[in-house]
């Protein structure tokens, strides 16, 4: 564990994207927020640790003695990180996500092929067999980090970010893939885009995705993205 600044630590669990590590992500954010400690904030989950926000005024007054509100949070941390339990035995909710590839919904396709000598064709049957899972929402509410991917269409980000991405674009960057929930820039190589709403404000949680969820890509065409649009309107 280490501070980071002076009302917030990092909970290391493990190195790189590892499904094993996610679920003690998983496992530990869950015993927080069941058990939280005086003055927590909130906690930010990511690919390999969680990071703690708190209050280090009300955790230093929470509890007699002379340890800092850091060494009180580490205490807590420490004896939740024992009661990790990973469980297999349960399943993941498996997700489908339409998405139209190539042309104007994925404008980096192209670039996607040329860069591993393949064909859009192939690209789309390799992406659209990779079942997903999403490590961890971020950058912009509903977006998620996706592992899982085959890594014969990993592919480096764009070298000039676009100023502006349209909602739904389907992207990679590296091993990863995402769905850009809202129109923002962003440097990740489009290759196709969703008819689904990520964010959902009107519902709680409020977005489509959450962590532990399987993702599988099915391919549509632009007639069935247009039809989808057109009856959620």
């Amino acid at each position: 564990m280490k501070p980071l600044g002076d009302s917030a630590l990092i909970v290391q669990l493990g190195e790189g994207i590892d499904p094993i590590i996610h679920e003690r992500v998983k496992n530990l954010s869950e015993l927080l927020t069941n058990n939280p400690f005086e003055g927590f904030i909130e906690l930010v989950p990511a690919y390999n640790n969680i990071t703690v926000f708190y209050n280090p005024y009300i955790v230093y007054n929470s509890q007699k003695g002379t340890l800092t509100a850091f060494e009180k949070v580490c205490a807590h941390m420490k004896h939740l990180v024992q009661q990790i339990k990973i469980n297999i035995n349960e399943g993941p909710r498996l997700v489908s996500i339409p998405v139209c590839y190539g042309g104007e919904f994925g404008p980096d396709l192209e670039n996607v092929a040329q860069y591993h000598n393949m064909t859009q064709e192939e690209v789309i049957r390799i992406h659209s067999e990779s079942e997903c899972l999403v490590y961890m929402l971020g950058f912009a509410p509903g977006f998620p980090f996706m592992g899982g991917m085959d890594e014969r269409i990993a592919t480096p980000r764009k070298e000039t970010p676009r100023l502006s991405i349209k909602p739904g674009s389907v992207g990679i960057a590296g091993k990863q893939t995402g769905i850009y929930p809202f129109e923002t820039p962003g440097g990740w190589q489009i290759i196709g885009r969703t008819p689904l709403n990520l964010f959902l404000p009107h519902m709680s949680p409020p977005t489509l995705l959450q962590s532990g969820d399987k993702i599988r890509f099915v391919p549509i065409s632009p007639n069935d993205y247009s039809d989808y649009k057109e009856m959620k309107q």
